[in-house]
């Protein structure tokens, strides 16, 4: 490891050293590689275990294989690699938004092998998750490596989670779109090119190894005058679907840690409730891939009530694997409740209008897949790119736009937060960079205090801080108690003149008697935006810092503002 870091810093001196967009443009591409190898690796992986499988799950007894993979799932990610349980994306979101894009070394496999277990048992959940968080984690390592600062360090975690969908979809673009639209959240020329070189690198690898097309093939689509009005009625459809689905994730998920039971055995109870459903339903298990295929290729051979039920059965069977302990994504049970929503939407479409003109069963699939993603995750752009590059539906793209635009725009209405942001938003840690919340949060206090003040007595005698006064060019002066040194009020000069005019004053009045007892003050738990907040309330400049009743320093309007105009340049800058 120390030659490696040796010859970096060679390379590094030589030729890196006059412009640093080379470095994450390099980095990006290691980065890209390594995170479509995971990718590659949980996909091969999950693909020999399924058909392995396959044969067992038509016995009874092979209901307890969903919940045997999540309760090992959990017990992995509680007692091996002590993580919390998640969907990997908002942890993501959360270590840019709050930390830098700082994620632990065993993060580039610990959701790798649990969401390997949840999924190749049965359950519902998709891969995607688990590759973004470990290419997102070998971004933010790599770039801990090579002592970049945060700035560079979430450039990487936005080209680890590009490589990674890239990779795993064979879809650069999608990749690179989710990074920037999800991710990050900020389109910046410094961010966009490394990124782009990494989804290049995480689609190459993957089409290296497992060589193919697209991932859901189809038949060339006609469409008709019809078909604008149909996907207007499928956009309002998925939309609302998509509130119900982002909805039945957090009430399962609430219910699940209302359940009096150990967290493991909750795991293995909603495993084997999946594994239960998918005796009568198997197309409900797993990551669903096989009858998306159907679906697509307008082939699958169910009828509009068998079609119907499952699809509110996959929305109950991924919040029971979700909710209840296993780990794994939400894209691809997004992308099977989609195409269901477009089978069912098309059937009930041609069964109400017999003759009408209107394209087939499996673009409607495609559709209803972009107007779910769009609807769940509200990122447009993500839903077309992605339907496009793993369908090569690109003849549907105005249609793509309509369904996708219109779905994202009412689930936003109903619920203005997407299933990524929602919990992120409710505990206030959602930041995104060049918001105001974001820079303020990213200043400390002890770069804003100013420690300098002069305290005063409060017995002291006016005629001697009028002394004081005359060889100070302060405002503000803090008063202390004699007796117990606690903070007590704050003398402002331009609220004493009248006693400064005139020196009969002078020797008949103390401190205690003119101080301003009822001062706003802050405190090092308060954040500069709540502080900033209080001096625009009460017409204030500066504001007392006031620490378990002990005066610390003063904090001013005009240096907060000065720090905050600094921290905007550097977050912004596109250089």
């Amino acid at each position: 490891m120390r030659t490696i870091k040796q010859l970096y810093n060679i390379f590094y001196a030589k030729f890196f050293l006059f412009d640093d967009r080379l470095v994450l443009m390099t980095a990006g591409a290691i980065v890209g590689i390594f995170a479509g190898l995971a990718a590659v690796a949980l996909r091969l992986s999950l693909a020999s275990v399924l058909e392995y499988l396959a044969p067992y799950r038509q016995y009874a007894w092979a209901f307890i294989l969903p919940g045997i993979g999540a309760m090992l799932s959990f017990l992995f990610l509680d007692k091996v690699v002590r993580e919390g349980a998640g969907h990997g994306v908002p942890e993501v979101i959360y270590a840019v938004s709050r930390r830098g894009g700082l994620l632990r070394l065993r993060s580039t496999f610990s959701r790798l092998i649990s969401s390997f277990l949840t999924i190749a048992s049965g359950g519902s959940a998709g891969p995607e998750a688990p590759v973004v968080m470990s290419g997102s984690a070998i971004g933010s390592n790599i770039a801990k490596f090579l002592d970049l600062n945060d700035r560079q360090r979430m450039t990487l975690v936005g080209c680890g989670t590009a490589g990674a969908i890239a990779s795993i979809f064979h879809a650069p673009v999608a990749g690179l779109i989710f990074s920037v639209e999800i991710i990050l959240g900020e389109w910046k020329f410094v961010n966009i090119i490394p990124i782009t070189i990494a989804a290049v690198a995480g689609a190459q690898i993957s089409e290296a190894i497992i060589p193919a097309k697209e991932l859901f093939q189809h038949h060339p689509f006609s469409f008709f005058t019809g078909d604008i009005l149909g996907s207007i009625g499928l956009a309002l459809f998925t939309a609302l679907i998509s509130v119900i689905f982002t909805w039945t994730l957090r009430k399962v998920g609430a219910l699940a840690k209302r359940t009096p039971v150990s967290p493991w055995l909750r795991a293995m109870i909603g495993g084997c409730t999946v594994g239960t459903i998918g005796i009568f339903m198997p197309m409900v298990l797993g990551e669903g891939y096989h009858p998306i295929m159907e679906m697509v290729s307008g082939t699958f051979p169910m009828t509009f009530w068998l079609v119907f039920i499952g699809l509110f059965l996959k929305i109950f069977v991924t919040s029971m694997t979700l909710g209840w302990g296993g780990s794994g994504g939400i894209f691809a049970p997004c992308l099977v409740i989609g195409s269901l929503t477009g089978v069912v939407f098309h059937k009930a479409m041609i069964f109400v209008f017999p003759n009408a003109a209107v394209t087939s069963e499996g673009a409607y699939a495609l559709l209803g897949m972009t107007g779910i993603m769009a609807g769940v995750m509200q990122a447009p752009l993500t839903s077309i790119f992605l339907i496009a590059e793993i369908t090569g539906g690109y003849e549907a793209v105005l249609l793509l736009l309509l369904v996708s635009s219109i779905s994202s725009t009412l689930s936003y209405i109903i619920e203005p937060s997407s299933f990524y942001f929602k919990d992120l938003i409710e505990r206030g840690e959602f930041m995104r960079p060049g918001t105001d919340a974001r820079i303020l949060s990213d200043l400390s206090l002890n770069e804003i205090i100013d420690t300098s003040y002069t305290p005063v007595s409060e017995n002291m005698v006016f005629r001697a801080f009028i002394d004081i006064i005359r060889n100070s060019d302060r405002d503000h002066y803090p008063v202390i108690s004699d007796e117990t040194g606690n903070y007590m009020g704050m003398v402002r000069v331009s609220s004493i003149r009248k006693y400064a005019l005139d020196p009969a004053f002078y020797d008949m009045i103390f401190l205690n008697q003119i101080m301003d007892r009822d001062m706003v003050t802050a405190s090092f738990d308060d954040n500069l935006h709540d502080v900033l907040e209080f001096m625009e309330t009460f017409n204030l400049d500066h504001i007392p810092v006031v620490d378990h009743h002990r005066f610390s320093g003063m904090i001013s309007k005009a240096r907060i503002l000065d720090l905050y105009r600094r921290e905007l340049i550097m977050q912004t800058n596109i250089q």
